[in-house]
């Protein structure tokens, strides 16, 4: 029964955090099991490396107790990002995760704090923080996994503790806040703070993978008009109307035009009042900006790989239909408690996302595996080799 998967992967993390004051602490430690590359597209192999040091003021070292395997992280490991690049080699992935803090230079956190970390760590004092209050545009931010070492390890440091990281409601797995931490609440910023989406309001979702999905099940709990999703996969798309699509496209069985015309027909021939673009590629712009009604939003979200073919833009049509074209880039920490809280009551569950929990060695596979595309769902690492937890891996099978 699906109850019991999950409550067999939530396990995962709680037996690591019972163990906390039963094995050697960080302080005792000087080395860590983390995921590693030495170069870019090269084997990410398990290796025994030093723990982080805390940073000295404001910082907070933490264990890991659940981390994502988001495209992102794919992104990153293929040289697709620039923060790495200039960081250097050798590398270790991972930025959406929650954890528990077991040594703390903050005022704010102690040892033994449940916390979750949002992936922009803003500073708090450049114009976009301090004048504008957009930290998700931070003119110095820190992404684990981008500008630093990130999780898939047994520990993390975290810089800017009190003005990033947030305490977990004792109701809120470490997988839950997990899951929080990239994919849904970027698709929180994309579709309710940057789309606006209202509950009178069509969407229109191009590419369903963690990304997309997490847009689809935020718009079901907003709108009550049409939810429709836009992919080459049929599972990805099964997955959709599981979450709350009300209407799929195959991407794969028509040219552009068609699915274009076949959105168009399922909004009454409008087009959709919010479009997104949750993939990147240039095929999933041009039909999200294509299938945006007049005077519609379309809110790119998805992070183009530079190199790759660019989308052809028809601006003409941009500005005779009043078109706005809107960028969305991560999460604001302040926003994180709100939807903790929603998590803890209930009325979102970042459990539906995710299709199973792994150990560390199986989450570096299945990143190098996005080579041959995007798993289903959201894949969490919540065994790390050092904690006598069960290694067999965990399936979440949604509806079972």
């Amino acid at each position: 029964a699906r109850n019991d998967l999950v409550q067999r992967c939530q396990q995962l993390g709680k037996n690591r955090k019972l163990l906390i004051s039963e094995k050697m602490s960080a302080a005792d430690k000087d080395s860590m099991k983390a995921a590693i590359y030495h170069s870019f597209g090269g084997v990410i192999r398990v290796e025994t490396v030093p723990i982080p040091k805390l940073p000295s003021t404001d910082g907070v070292l933490i264990k890991v107790e659940a981390t994502g395997v988001c495209r992102s992280d794919w992104h990153g490991w293929k040289g697709h990002d620039g923060d790495i690049s200039e960081h250097g080699l050798p590398f270790c992935p991972g930025h959406e995760f929650s954890g528990t803090v077991v040594q703390s230079s903050s005022t704010d956190f102690s040892s033994g704090d449940r916390v979750a970390v949002p992936f922009i760590l803003s500073c708090g004092s450049c114009p976009s923080c301090a004048i504008d209050n957009q930290p998700t545009v931070c003119h110095d931010q820190k992404q684990p996994g981008f500008t630093q070492w990130g999780s898939f390890a047994e520990y993390v440091a975290i810089p800017r503790a009190s003005r990033n990281v947030r305490r977990l409601p004792p109701s809120v797995s470490f997988v839950q806040a997990a899951a929080l931490g990239c994919r849904l609440t970027t698709a929180y910023r994309a579709l309710l703070q940057q789309g606006n989406l209202k509950p009178h309001q069509s969407v229109v979702v191009a590419g369903c993978g963690g990304l997309g999905l997490s847009c689809i099940m935020l718009a079901k709990d907003i709108t009550t008009q049409k939810i429709i999703a836009i992919d080459v996969s049929e599972a990805a798309l099964k997955k959709a109307r599981q979450l709350g699509a009300t209407h799929t496209i195959l991407a794969t069985s028509s040219n552009q035009k068609d699915i274009v015309k076949e959105a168009w027909t399922l909004t009454d021939d409008q087009g959709a009042h919010v479009t997104v673009d949750a993939a990147g590629f240039a095929a999933t712009c041009e039909t999200a900006i294509l299938c945006t009604r007049r005077g519609g939003r379309m809110v790119q979200v998805g992070l183009p790989i530079d190199g790759q073919s660019l989308p052809n833009i028809p601006m003409g049509l941009v500005a005779g239909r009043e078109l706005e074209l809107v960028g969305s880039h991560g999460f604001s920490a302040d926003d994180l408690p709100a939807l903790l809280r929603r998590v803890s009551n209930g009325t979102l569950d970042p459990l539906l996302l995710v299709e199973r929990c792994v150990s560390l060695e199986k989450g570096a596979a299945v990143l190098m595996e996005m080579d041959k595309g995007s798993p289903l769902g959201m894949t969490m690492i919540t065994s790390f080799g050092d904690d006598g937890v069960e290694r067999a891996d965990v399936s979440v099978k949604n509806g079972q």
